[in-house]
Formats: C-alpha cells, sequence, structure tokens
C-alpha cells in the first residue's frame, strides 16, 4: 500500500504533504522524514468545527473548550503522499545518520529546571518550539503534557544540529517573564476554586429544596391517609349500624309472623315517632362545658376559614397571647381591654367569624358604645382562661384539628 503521510523520524509527528513536511523541518530543523500508511487523523469538532489532528490536540481542546463530540473524517481526507515538490528544503533522507542531543539555549534551558521540569523534557520543549523564548517553552509542555515521549531526550542527526541559540533574555527579562507566568497559573487556579465552589453552593442549594420538597409531599401524603382513614372508620361504622338495624327489623318482623300478627305497616309505625321524641325529652341531658364551646368556637373559625391556613394560625396565637396577658396580668386595664377598630386586631382576629365569639366565651363584653371588648376586673376567671389556653394550644399544634 502506498503511503498516505510523512513521519517526522525525529519527533514522530505524521504530515499531510511534502509542503508541510517542509515547513515542519524549517520550525523545528528535522529532516528525517519517511513514508507512512498510517493516515493523519482529522477529528472535526461538532460544538465549533476546529479540525483536530491528534488524539492528544482533541483532548486538549475539550480540557479547554468543555466539547467532547468529534467526528472522524480521516477517510474522506485520505489521499496518496505525492513526493514530487517544486521546493525541497526539507530533504527525505532516511538513512542512517549519527543522532545527537539537539542545541538549546543553556539559560532557558536552567530556569526550565528551576521551575521543576527535568532535562529531558525542558530541552525537548525548547527545541519544539524554537529555542526562542521561556513562554513558548512552558506553553508547549502544557499542549503536550500527555504524549507518551515527552520525558525522552530528543535526538537529531548530526548534521542537522541548530545554529547557535539565540541571544537569551536579560535577567530582568526572565524575572519578568517568571513573574508573568506564575501570576497567571495563580489566576488560573484561583478562578478553578471559585467555580468549584460555586458548583458545590449550587448542588448544596439543590439537595436542599429536594429534601424540603419531599418533606412537603411526605407531609400532604400523610394527612391524606389519615383523613382517608377516618372516612372509611366512619363509613365503616356507618354500615355497621346499618346492618344492626335490618337485622333488628328482622328479628322484629320474625317475632310477629310466630305470634300470627300480620306485618307491621312502614306508614303506621311512623306516628309512634313523637312517642319515642316525648321520652327522650324528659331524659337528663349533659350540660355543654365551657371548654367544649370554646373547642367548638375553634373548629368552626378553622372551617370557616379553611382555605386560610396561615392566617387561622395567626389568628390562634393571638387570642391565646390575649388570654395569657390577662392571666399573668390581671390587675392591667390594657390587657382587658380591645380596640375593635384596630386594624392589627381586624387583620388577626377580628375579621374572622368567630374569633370575637371565641373571646366572648373567655369573658369579655362589647362596651355600651360597641368600640371596645372589656372584661371587668371581677370577672377574670383564671379557670376559664387556662381552660381556653389548653384548647389554643391543642388547636395551633394539632395539624388535622377541625379537619373532620
Amino acid at each position: 500500500m502506498s503511503g498516505v503521510s510523512l513521519q517526522c523520524g525525529d519527533c514522530g509527528a505524521l504530515l499531510k504533504s511534502v509542503e508541510e513536511a517542509q515547513q515542519h523541518a524549517e520550525l523545528t530543523s528535522h529532516s528525517n522524514f519517511s513514508e507512512s500508511t498510517e493516515p493523519v487523523l482529522n477529528l472535526v469538532c461538532s460544538s465549533c468545527g476546529k479540525p483536530c489532528r491528534s488524539k492528544t490536540e482533541s483532548d486538549l481542546h475539550t480540557k479547554r473548550t468543555g466539547h467532547t463530540e468529534f467526528s472522524d473524517k480521516t477517510s474522506e481526507s485520505v489521499k496518496p503522499i505525492n513526493l514530487e515538490s517544486p521546493s525541497s528544503t526539507a530533504p527525505m533522507d532516511v538513512d542512517s545518520q549519527e543522532m545527537v542531543v539537539p542545541e538549546v539555549d543553556e539559560a532557558l534551558l536552567q530556569e526550565l529546571e528551576g521551575m521543576g521540569f527535568s532535562t529531558a523534557r525542558a530541552t525537548r520543549a525548547l527545541h519544539c518550539s524554537g529555542n526562542s523564548s521561556l513562554e513558548g517553552a512552558v506553553n508547549w509542555i502544557v499542549e503536550h503534557e500527555n504524549d507518551a515521549d515527552i520525558d525522552q531526550m530528543p535526538m537529531v542527526p548530526a548534521s542537522s544540529k541548530n545554529d547557535p541559540p539565540k541571544p537569551s533574555l536579560t535577567e530582568e527579562e526572565k524575572k519578568i517573564k517568571l513573574l508573568e507566568l506564575r501570576e497567571r497559573a495563580r489566576k488560573k487556579k484561583e478562578e478553578e476554586e471559585k467555580r468549584a465552589e460555586r458548583e458545590k453552593e449550587k448542588e448544596r442549594i439543590r439537595i436542599g429544596k429536594e429534601l424540603l420538597e419531599a418533606k412537603r409531599i411526605e407531609e400532604d401524603n400523610e394527612r391524606k391517609r389519615l383523613i382517608a382513614f377516618r372516612k372509611a372508620e366512619k363509613e365503616e361504622e356507618k354500615k355497621a349500624l346499618e346492618k344492626i338495624r335490618k337485622k333488628l327489623e328482622e328479628d322484629k318482623a320474625e317475632r310477629r309472623r310466630k305470634l300470627g300478627l300480620p306485618p307491621e305497616d312502614p306508614a303506621a309505625a311512623k306516628p309512634s315517632e313523637p312517642v319515642v321524641e316525648e321520652k327522650k325529652s324528659i331524659l337528663p341531658v349533659k350540660p355543654i362545658t365551657k371548654a367544649e364551646q370554646m373547642r367548638e368556637c375553634l373548629r368552626s373559625l378553622k372551617k370557616n376559614h379553611k382555605d386560610e391556613d396561615a392566617r387561622v394560625k395567626k389568628a390562634f396565637q393571638t387570642l391565646f397571647t390575649y388570654a395569657g396577658n390577662v392571666v399573668k396580668n390581671p390587675d392591667e386595664e390594657k390587657f382587658r381591654k380591645i380596640r375593635l377598630t384596630n386594624q392589627a386586631f381586624q387583620d388577626r382576629v377580628g375579621g374572622l367569624k368567630g374569633g370575637i365569639e371565641f373571646l366572648e366565651l373567655c369573658g369579655f363584653e362589647k362596651s355600651e358604645d360597641g368600640e371596645f371588648l372589656f372584661m371587668p376586673r371581677e370577672k377574670v376567671d383564671t379557670a376559664v382562661l387556662n381552660s381556653a389556653g389548653k384548647e389554643l394550644q391543642s388547636a395551633i399544634e394539632n395539624p388535622h384539628f377541625g379537619v373532620l
């Protein structure tokens, strides 16, 4: 199979044409080239269209831009190599020659070694970057840090040793350049740390929101399960009572049949209801306690405003404060007197159906002019107020209060 590329014997680079080989030779002083059947890769970034000629170059592009999708168009660009060229500044000499270490700027080499790079890596970087500057060598190392041969000492034919190195930077210029490189590396590290910290904070906020939402959903589901359970209990109780009633009616009909009496006419049995009602009326009726009245008042208040949970809870807390202030300070008139037209009172208690009624159960009375709720000192009943506090505490702490 004819060659489809030229390979540099000094650095291993694959080149598409003689012209590229000549340019490579001018930049690096490499002169040992040979035909190769390995095609030059043509990996095109799907995001920005940048062509990459090696896996190392595509990895570096991904590291810099975050682009990870590449299209392999190597087969579309493969062509047999044409060894004819109008110019031949880079001779294709494949004969074996004596190989030596290329000459590089000793001052730049020492600078790179002082920065922690090995002699082989520093020599290769200076040789491949044109042996011109410290910054160029460092940039080359960054771009080729994943190369397999980066720590191998480069070798070139003895006949193609580099010309004498260009004058190096002055000591002052070296110090400035080194400071610039260090400052650039420090800023890059700081930016990466800040970006990582922002990502961690975003992740923490996201996890917190998810936990709160999961907790809310669980509480909502638990409340629905409790309501459904109580509803099912009531249905079961209703069915049991209905079953008992039918059983009693069947037993009654069976007894009439055994006694030879005709079946009871349901229409004729209805007039007996007033008699039963009359018997019920003579039974002693247990009086409703003040605590039960308060509980029923709070339950009605919550049902009347079932879609305003936050407002209802605020009303309960305000009523609890009113009752507590009177218990703690019964001789202070300011705690036993409430202006009905006060906007804060209207927003929290007065505007809710059942709020003023609860205060009246606690012992407050409306003034003759209807402007105040007032509790006379002699009518302060600590037991009633403590009972009101217990009912309010239960209503505040029980999430299912007034639901059923």
